[in-house]
């Protein structure tokens, strides 16, 4: 259900960097990548690498996979940290060599790849939601995995899920993330939040419909003046108030 993945060793040759400062964009046209070597109890030293080989082994090894960095003939272990990018661009601009002591316990982030389809979600009772992709782990550098996989495939379920606490790893890797912390679980294919939404758009619908008088729609109850504005009952208009007076008025007598 598990599988942790080892990171196999790469190689880098670097030069030291006699440029700094903000003249190492002299560098870049070169085709040169600026980094450091830096490390517990090592001097720091500015280097140089090749764009493109760099950019290589860092698509390869991550920053869990031990570089054997070579500088003047001699090896030094290394972890790939700090790369600076352009995200404009998308190019890398700077990047730390962490030399390491190949004996000494190491911690880093490790990233968690999903594998497999969950019979929940072939089976259409809910979709699958991942919600942590990388923990902490200590390890010794050589033991370093290059990512931990989790196949979910058994989540059957609604809210089924699998946790930190359930990846097993060897001994020699211990997850230092929080057991308790989830990692993929089966959500309804229907959110809470967005089953409350329908409900109140469906709501608001009929609150408007009821809102519309019999009078606005044209109905039976309402009365027309002459002018076609509807009016209340026991309105007259004008020209029924004149045939009115003419019907009230006294004949006039040729007798008289």
């Amino acid at each position: 259900m598990y599988n942790v993945q080892i990171m196999k060793r790469h190689k880098l040759v670097v030069e030291k960097r006699k440029i700094l400062g903000k003249k190492v964009h002299k560098l870049r046209k070169e085709g040169l990548l600026p980094a450091n070597i830096y490390g517990k109890g090592v001097e720091s030293l500015s280097v140089q690498v090749p764009y493109k080989e760099f950019e290589k082994v860092y698509k390869e090894a991550g920053e869990t996979g031990i570089v054997d960095v070579e500088i003047a003939g001699i090896i030094r272990p290394s972890l790939i940290h700090n790369v600076q990018q352009d995200y404009y661009k998308h190019t890398l601009l700077h990047a730390d060599f962490f030399q390491v002591n190949l004996k000494e316990k190491v911690k880093t982030m490790v990233k968690i790849v999903i594998i497999g389809e969950p019979k929940a979600v072939s089976e259409k009772l809910g979709i699958l939601m991942q919600t942590l992709s990388e923990v902490e782990i200590e390890a010794l550098p050589t033991d370093l995995p290059d990512k931990i996989e989790v196949n979910v495939e058994p989540l059957a379920i609604l809210d089924a899920q699998i946790t930190v606490g359930e990846i097993k790893v060897p001994a020699d890797v211990t997850i230092l993330t929080d057991a308790s912390q989830v990692i993929a679980k089966i959500g309804s294919l229907i959110s809470k939040e967005a089953a409350e939404q329908a409900a109140a758009e469906a709501a608001a619908a009929e609150a408007a419909k009821a809102a519309v008088s019999p009078a606005a729609e044209g109905g039976e109850g309402s009365a027309q003046t002459d002018e076609g504005v509807p009016k209340t009952e026991g309105e007259t208009t004008a020209a029924q108030t004149q045939t009115s007076a003419k019907q009230e008025s006294p004949t006039t007598s040729k007798n008289k």
